[in-house]
């Protein structure tokens, strides 16, 4: 997945429904594959943390392609963000002495 400068890998989770591409209307619930051409919502998991926002949001960062061996394989926009609690992320030194000389 690359969104903005990060290239993080990530999961497809489900395909939710497919969507027409010119309307946006529903055309079917949890289809089995999706195939070229098609528009889709899907739920994407990244493997790591990744800063995002809905394009709603803010544009800049609510844009994504999702690319497989150097090749683009997918297109879009973040429609809806699940946050995850930020106190249970490592520190990193460089964040340790940032703090410490703040004190």
């Amino acid at each position: 997945l690359d969104c903005h400068t990060a290239h993080i890998a990530c999961q497809f989770s489900e395909i939710k429904e497919k969507v027409d591409r010119r309307s946006g209307k529903s055309t079917e619930d949890n289809p089995k594959s999706i195939k070229s051409g098609d528009a889709a919502i899907v739920i994407l998991v990244p493997s790591k943390p990744l800063c995002v926002e809905s394009f709603q949001e803010f544009p800049p960062l609510g844009r994504f392609a999702v690319r497989d061996m150097r090749q683009t394989v997918a297109v879009g926009v973040i429609k809806a963000v699940s946050f995850k609690d930020a106190s249970g992320g490592k520190v990193t030194k460089a964040a340790e002495k940032a703090t410490k000389g703040k004190k």
